[in-house]
């Protein structure tokens, strides 16, 4: 939760970067670069440093900009690019994000894998996705849909990328697979109405998931949070704080699901620092 005392500690975090606040902190770099690709043993060293190659993913990440705009002060937009894909290829940004949730459980007295999580869906514009791209009649925006997964205070668990067209109950099937191979400790999923579908219940059954629909009641005026279902909609407000995933801006899906891991990642790995 946002408060005045982790608003003070965030603040205290960015005096302590050099320049932007999206900068890795020594104690960041000190958990990331054990994950980092080895140094082959032939051929050329790298000439750039990693460190910074990852400041600057992170700020463009953060502040929405393209990879020709990238401040002069970091290494040329092409040598970055060039490392960003082959991070992604390596999965290196789903890694530091898992290592980083894992850690923030146990600091928090939780086991490292949850037991029970939320999944839901969010339709965002995709103006350069092009053929991987669809309609959802809905919302009545041409774009992708995220399905994710958070548990039960809203560490992204999982994140599945599909043209808008795609029903959120279509989109947790395949969820539910991702889940069962990453997390095999979780039993219990807590769902809005829009899942309650035959197919996807017969998968969850099968897989042993037990899917929770919690349902919106219009008893109360007004607006309540609804119980379960805030925890994934505050996910999704954290993502859209770092303004490239505003919109969908790439062409290619697993950059795409790259950028959230690296935008949750710098989450989890800020809320782990001293």
């Amino acid at each position: 939760m946002w408060t005045k005392t982790t608003r003070a500690r965030m603040a205290a975090i960015e005096r302590r970067t050099k320049r932007y606040p999206t900068d890795l902190t020594d104690e960041e770099w000190s958990q990331i670069f054990p994950l980092l690709p080895s140094v082959a043993r032939r051929g050329r060293r790298p000439s750039v440093d990693l460190r910074e190659v990852l400041n600057a993913i992170r700020y463009m990440t953060r502040s929405g900009g393209g990879w020709r705009m990238l401040p002069k002060d970091f290494p040329p937009w092409q040598t970055v690019y060039w490392w960003f894909r082959r991070f992604v290829r390596l999965m290196l940004f789903k890694t530091i994000h898992n290592v980083a949730l894992m850690l923030d459980r146990e600091r928090e007295g939780r086991e490292a894998s949850p037991s029970a999580g939320v999944i839901d869906s969010q339709t965002v514009k995709a103006p350069a996705a092009g053929a991987q791209r669809g309609y959802d009649a809905g919302k009545k925006i041409v774009g992708r849909k995220r399905h994710i997964a958070v548990d039960t205070d809203g560490r992204l668990l999982m994140v599945n990328l599909t043209p808008a067209d795609i029903s959120d109950s279509a989109g947790a099937q395949m969820i539910l697979d991702a889940i069962r191979k990453r997390w095999p400790w979780i039993k219990h999923l807590f769902a809005d109405g829009a899942y309650d579908r035959t197919q996807l219940m017969d998968k969850a059954a099968f897989l042993d998931f037990v899917v929770e629909v919690v349902r919106r009641t219009d008893k109360n005026p007004g607006f309540r949070p609804i119980r379960r279902r805030w925890v994934v909609e505050r996910t999704f407000g954290w993502m859209t704080r770092w303004r490239r995933l505003v919109r969908d801006y790439e062409q290619r899906i697993d950059v795409s699901e790259a950028m959230i891991h690296v935008a949750m990642g710098g989450i989890m790995l800020r809320r782990n620092l001293p």
